[in-house]
């Protein structure tokens, strides 16, 4: 028994000797969670929110007042271009275009009528050409034989009075053609007159029916039949009978932070999902940056607003889809993905990584703060890098700070243009043994699984 209660008490003296070693040697060590550089593919993505939105649509208003007698279409219909949609209660323009249109077939009766007239006159003038040309004969030969002491003086008085009758007769005639040119002429400025009318009316008419402009969907119907609608200023209550939208090219106008739309650009490439629809990715481009700030609180730009308050803003940005959908509705709240930079085989950096180190004052080892907790107390200025896995002449690793310049950020990673190379260890974590980690300060590699446990002991 006694020799069994030494063997357990040797065992018991050597795994404390054991555990003294193991606590020495690891008294001192900082224990981080890492990561290698690696080359990989980058993308910048700048997100916003907003709604679907057709890029043609037309508040159809009415432009006659009266009562609606048909609507031939409801909310949800696709239209036609020139598709009849809505009439108003018409009698009385319908009776004016048929009035005008039964007086200018009588206009046009007239002109017949004095079309006729002047033919009947001009053969009037005809006859009378012919008889005056026969008198005149006449009066000449008359002449000779009068002079001639043949021709008794009455009879030479006759043949006179007969050519100076034709010649009035003649006259007359020709006068008689006038007056029947000008009728025509007044009947055809009475017909122009007629045609103008009917046109005002015909249009008086047509105002009583609405027209679709072009093809698309019906979206919003706020009246029914049989309700009154006026004329007036569009969207206002009672005067508009339908929106339609052009779905065949179809938008998602959404709002991009200020901090980011200094890097969107026309024509960049943008994923757009739409709440209503999950699992289903729209491919755009954007066609529209807005150059106006658009406050966060109100949606009203900044150069119309008269509050000085400082707030956060957007900027509008419209990306069209490549293949517009039936499922598509206007309104529907969407979201763009932006891609706004690319790059191919770029060594990758994780974001959380990346740190301010302040370089020591005399005597002080230096210290690092996270890179989104910058020192405004520190006489000198933060120097962006990361802490490397270094290797001293023990074999130990110790925290090396590098500086490093930085591209294009991505999901995770950050583009690093110099102070890195392939298969480089850095420090990513843990966040506060990162904020107080020293440059030269021994390291030990930990897994995520322990620094997890650690974090939630420690809270």
């Amino acid at each position: 028994m006694k020799k069994i209660l030494l063997i357990v008490l040797a065992i018991v003296v050597t795994a404390a000797l054991v555990g003294f070693m193991v606590y020495k040697q690891q008294s001192g060590y900082t224990k981080v969670l890492t990561a290698k550089i690696s080359r990989q593919d980058l993308t910048t993505i700048v997100s916003g929110t907003g709604q679907i939105k057709p890029k043609n649509y037309v508040n159809l208003g009415a432009t006659a007042m009266g009562r609606i007698t048909h609507l031939y279409v409801k909310e949800g219909d696709y239209v036609k271009k020139g598709q009849l949609v809505a009439t108003v209660e018409n009698v009385a323009q319908e009776a004016q275009v048929t009035g005008q249109k039964a007086a200018i077939a009588a206009a046009r009766t007239d002109i017949a009528s004095y079309i006729a007239a002047e033919k009947t006159a001009e053969a009037n003038v005809e006859h009378a050409q012919a008889d005056l040309e026969q008198k005149k004969l006449d009066w000449i030969r008359a002449q000779g034989l009068y002079k001639a002491g043949i021709m008794a003086k009455q009879d030479f008085d006759a043949k006179k009075a007969a050519y100076d009758t034709d010649v009035a007769s003649l006259a007359q005639a020709v006068a008689q053609v006038n007056q029947a040119k000008a009728n025509t002429n007044s009947a055809r400025g009475h017909l122009r007159t007629a045609e103008a009318t009917l046109k005002a009316n015909q249009n008086a008419l047509d105002l009583t029916e609405a027209i679709a402009p072009f093809d698309g969907i019906v979206t919003n119907e706020p009246v029914r039949e049989g309700e009154t609608v006026v004329e007036g200023i569009q969207n206002t209550e009672g005067s508009t009978f339908m929106t339609i939208a052009d779905m065949s090219v179809i938008t998602a106008e959404v709002k991009v932070d200020e901090t980011d739309i200094v890097n969107v650009k026309m024509g960049q490439q943008a994923d757009v999902t739409v709440d209503a629809i999950p699992g289903k990715v729209f491919k755009g481009h954007v066609t529209l940056v807005g150059d106006q700030a658009l406050l966060r609180s109100t949606g009203q730009a900044t150069s119309t607003s008269t509050t000085g308050t400082e707030e956060a803003k957007d900027f509008k940005v419209v990306v069209t889809l490549d293949q517009p959908s039936n499922d598509l509705r206007p309104g529907l709240s969407c979201t763009a993905k932006i891609t706004t930079a690319h790059k191919h085989d770029v060594l990758a950096l994780p974001i959380q990584a990346l740190t301010l180190y302040t370089p020591p004052a005399t005597g002080d080892k230096g210290k690092v703060e996270a890179a989104s907790i910058s020192s405004p107390n520190s006489a000198a200025s933060p120097v962006q890098g990361v802490f490397v896995m270094h290797k001293d002449d023990h074999g130990r690793y110790r925290a090396k700070f590098v500086p490093v310049t930085t591209g294009i950020t991505g999901t995770t990673n950050i583009e690093v243009l110099t102070g890195l190379s392939p298969g480089d260890e850095v420090v990513i974590g843990p966040y506060k043994t990162l904020r107080a980690l020293k440059n030269g300060a021994l390291l030990k590699r930990e897994t995520e699984q322990q620094a997890a446990k650690q974090t939630s002991e420690g809270s």
